[in-house]
């Protein structure tokens, strides 16, 4: 495991109590989430902290009001998110990204049991396609949000923009945006007023957003077809040291090191350009089945893995 200064296990701590108190939960789990857990973070990064909880009072799961799934917590340069262990039981069955990494998070703040029988199932018994889409969605998402040049809708939504032409017409030369929809492409005058040109953020921080994401979807879709479906390690300095040769040239890796090293350098937010590329951004959105599908974390061995939790903060 990963440490933290004393001052941040504490103050953690009594934050997490005070949680405890205000919403009437016991936590069973906290972990470092983000930048902190894949070691990506610059000295000025806030401290990331999730966590999963049970109501002190299990009755509540039958009353009407019912139990929170989520708390979301923002504590200054602390920001908290926690699962009820239903809820959080419900997305490790779902094969969760976010659910799995907590697991996987090398900086533990609370465990009331030890969590690492829980994470070498799930490591095991995760479905392989779930995981795949999770991160060619973030991928993707991430680059046509912050990274492509995009139109916006009156209606919000949004088009990226894939090229720009010159037509000439009766009055002279006219200017077209070819922007990109779900299913193709299509043409809109510069001057069409339902449609807005915006500002991109195409900084270190997003660029490596995608390159993470990008990176751990290939790569799980890339050792399936040999027959593996390698789990990229969640600190991503060790992932491009240890397992990304096995698929992606230098270069590509030489690119993705270098941003974490800005990243850690306390560069996130400087502007860089589109250093992933559109192609590599996004996946392919279909991968067979047949090869990446399986059936996931058993249900009932997932609900003796929360048994355990429930009792240890009983």
């Amino acid at each position: 495991m990963v440490s933290v200064p004393v001052r941040i296990h504490e103050a953690v701590d009594d934050l997490l109590r005070a949680i405890e108190r205000e919403h009437d939960v016991a936590v069973a789990l906290a972990a470092a989430r983000g930048s902190r857990a894949w070691r990506g973070a610059s000295p000025d990064s806030d401290y990331d902290v999730g966590f999963v909880y049970a109501p002190t009072d299990l009755r509540r799961y039958a009353h009407l009001a019912g139990v929170e799934d989520v708390i979301v917590e923002d504590r200054g340069e602390f920001e908290f998110q926690g699962w009820d262990v239903r809820t959080f039981a419900g997305l490790l069955a779902d094969s969760n990204e976010g659910a799995i990494d907590l697991l996987r998070s090398p900086i533990r703040y609370r465990t009331a049991s030890d969590p690492d029988d829980l994470r070498d199932y799930v490591e095991r018994t995760y479905n392989p396609i779930d995981l795949y889409h999770t991160w060619r969605g973030i991928a993707s998402n991430n680059y046509r949000k912050y990274v492509s040049h995009h139109l916006v809708r009156s209606d919000d939504e949004i088009f990226p923009i894939i090229g720009v032409n010159g037509v000439e017409d009766g009055n002279g030369a006219e200017t077209e945006y070819v922007v990109e929809t779900d299913d193709g492409t299509m043409t809109v005058a510069a001057d069409d007023e339902r449609f807005v040109e915006t500002q991109t953020k195409p900084t270190v921080k997003r660029n490596l957003t995608i390159y993470r994401a990008a990176m751990s979807a290939r790569y799980l879709q890339e050792t399936g077809e040999r027959g593996a479906h390698d789990l990229p390690a969640l600190d991503f300095e060790a992932f491009l040291c240890d397992q990304a040769p096995a698929v992606f040239d230098a270069d590509r890796i030489d690119r993705a090191r270098e941003l974490l090293e800005r990243k850690r350098r306390g560069e996130g937010a400087v502007a860089v350009g589109d250093v992933v590329g559109r192609e590599f951004a996004y996946p392919p959105r279909d991968i067979d089945p047949a090869v990446h599908a399986r059936k996931g974390p058993d249900p009932a061995r997932l609900d003796e893995f929360i048994d355990e939790l429930i009792a240890a903060v009983r």
